[in-house]
């Protein structure tokens, strides 16, 4: 039954990012009519029981707003979702991705509480100045929507899309080709800004090189701009990290990882992490020729925010 509800409300659900609460926008009654038309009888009171023990929480209306809407966002939601199942049910890979808040790496305060003996805090700066040597670091995070599975490259130089791609294939290499070894595409979701941004060039070429070296076609569906709370990824695995680490100094690389590797809950999430030491030089410019030949297919609905990047180069 629980999963029967999690399909229902996909498409619809939000929340704050930080925070493993999310929130819906049909109301019990409604979601209990539906499962009863399914087939699956059942009361408003149970499916509040239902959302309640899957991280859902009752909100205000004044949480609902998000500024201007796209007058397609709804219909854009609804067609990423459909797209998953379709993927899901072919038992192929779709992946939620984005990138995390840089940390500072040091003895510096994590907001958030700790169990210690009493009258022994964790002692941190009382200034929040990089360190010259640690500075921050950039996780990127991949998050197996199928499986509850993630991946995390914790990057040391720049938030490019050259970092983003480097990090989905580093989940495929690490995890992806295992669990998907028959896999005949993969389906990204992410935001629409950012280093994985539909508007951003470096990320279709990056994608285009990793399309290549797969051998598969990559679909990719962003969300619709200011809608990032949608994603998978931020109340899947990344709301998680943020619990597990606060009140924590994030005080080496090492100890990131660990806090990351170590993120678990009781729905069975497991999460792997790398350091990924490369250099992501910003500022590189992608030509309108550059992005002419990338065999790039733009979906019928929303090309703009919808399209697959075929493993093909075309021919000069």
């Amino acid at each position: 039954m629980g999963a029967e509800l999690d399909r229902l409300v996909a498409p619809l659900t939000r929340g704050d990012p930080e925070s493993p609460l999310r929130w819906t926008c049909k109301s019990t009654s409604n979601l209990a009519e539906e499962l009863s038309l399914q087939g699956h009888p059942i009361s408003a009171r149970t499916v509040a029981h239902l959302l309640n023990l899957a991280g859902y929480s009752l909100q205000g209306n004044r949480k609902t707003l998000e500024g201007t809407a796209n007058p397609d966002r709804n219909a854009q939601f609804e067609f990423i979702n459909a797209k998953v199942k379709r993927m899901q049910r072919r038992a192929q890979p779709v992946i939620s991705v984005d990138t995390k808040k840089k940390e500072l790496v040091g003895p510096y305060k994590n907001n958030g509480r700790e169990w210690q003996r009493k009258g022994e805090p964790e002692r941190v700066d009382i200034h929040d100045f990089p360190d010259p040597e640690l500075g921050k670091v950039i996780p990127y995070g991949v998050f197996d929507m199928s499986r509850n599975e993630g991946w995390v490259s914790v990057g040391i130089d720049h938030d490019t899309a050259q970092f983003a791609v480097q990090a989905i294939g580093r989940w495929w290499n690490k995890m992806g080709v295992k669990r998907y070894p028959n896999a005949s595409a993969l389906m990204i979701t992410a935001d629409g800004g950012g280093s994985n941004g539909s508007r951003c060039r470096l990320w279709k070429v990056a994608l285009q090189t990793l399309s290549v070296r797969l051998g598969l076609p990559i679909h990719v569906s962003h969300f619709p701009p200011g809608t990032s709370k949608w994603n998978k990824i931020e109340h899947r695995m990344f709301s998680h990290i943020t619990q597990n680490w606060r009140g924590r100094p994030l005080v080496s690389h090492e100890v990131i990882l660990n806090l990351i590797a170590n993120t678990t809950t009781r729905a069975g999430l497991k999460i792997r992490a790398e350091l990924d030491r490369g250099t992501y030089p910003t500022g590189i410019k992608i030509t309108d020729a550059e992005l002419a030949a990338l065999t790039l297919k733009p979906d019928n609905f929303h090309g703009d925010w919808n399209y697959t990047v075929l493993p093909t180069r075309k021919k000069h």
